[in-house]
């Protein structure tokens, strides 16, 4: 089953649990989830556009924990719906295990940090992803605190060009200076890195990256943990120096991917 497959599975089946939450407050957040309706839908059409993404986004963090990429509560995933009261941001709680996140449970916040839905503490990096979404197109965004990505971190300003699929984030992946985390500084820090970029790395801290949906935000951090993991293993043989790509074969790579994947219609 694809993650999308499971989203879609776990976001029906939400739909009929509607109030099991965790506790905090389950049934009342259900009643508000219409606040936020979809635009030129009625409210219950809106309800569902957001059980929908809430219940992808919370298979999306999950995943980050099973595969690896966060441990405990660490980490954060957000998405972003369209309602007819501007843009609203899905975001999961601050310090609530993944795991027990539930229908009820759904926060949300617009674009100018003001709750809109739920009664949870948004995560503490709201302030990152806000500006994300401040300043792009992004539909969704996944920060973690992978552990390889996390010590490339510590030790580059940039990830050394060890594969080609750096093209795919855009480039060059740049590391942000270490500020504190929730920080504005951390966000602003975090957007220099990400000029022309879809990933970054926070230096002494973790990634963050972003997409036109959970799947591609996911898969982008994935990508890039993949790509720290091996530059690492390269880098620590003794006497040895990994090759590294230079930027005109990565711009080739860049080239050849705009055409990558089914192009139904063709």
């Amino acid at each position: 089953m694809t993650s999308r497959q499971s989203s879609e599975r776990q976001g029906s089946e939400w739909q009929g649990s509607e109030g099991q939450g965790t506790g905090h407050g389950g049934a009342e957040q259900d009643g508000r989830l219409g606040q936020g309706a979809a635009h030129g839908q009625d409210g219950r059409h809106g309800q569902d556009v957001i059980g929908r993404a809430w219940a992808e986004l919370v298979a999306t963090a999950r995943r980050t924990a099973a595969d690896g990429l966060v441990v405990g509560t660490s980490g954060n995933v957000s998405v972003r719906v369209a309602t007819e009261d501007g843009d609203l941001v899905l975001a999961t709680p601050s310090g609530v295990p993944y795991d027990r996140l539930g229908p009820g449970d759904a926060v949300g916040v617009g674009l100018d940090g003001r709750r809109r839905l739920g009664e949870l503490t948004p995560t503490s990096e709201l302030p990152l992803h806000l500006e994300i979404y401040r300043a792009t197109d992004a539909a969704a965004v996944v920060h973690t605190h992978a552990v390889h990505a996390t010590a490339v971190s510590t030790l580059v300003t940039e990830l050394p060009l060890v594969h080609y699929m750096a093209a795919a984030l855009g480039g060059p992946v740049r590391v942000a200076p270490y500020a504190l985390y929730g920080s504005e500084e951390l966000a602003e820090n975090m957007l220099g890195a990400l000029a022309d970029r879809t990933g970054c790395l926070l230096q002494n801290h973790g990634t963050v990256a972003y997409g036109d949906s959970l799947d591609q935000a996911y898969d982008r951090t994935a990508q890039l943990e993949w790509m720290c993991r091996l530059w690492l293993a390269a880098s620590s043989v003794p006497g040895r120096e990994p090759s590294l790509l230079s930027r005109a074969q990565l711009d080739e790579v860049g080239d050849k991917l705009r055409g990558y994947g089914q192009h139904p219609g063709r």
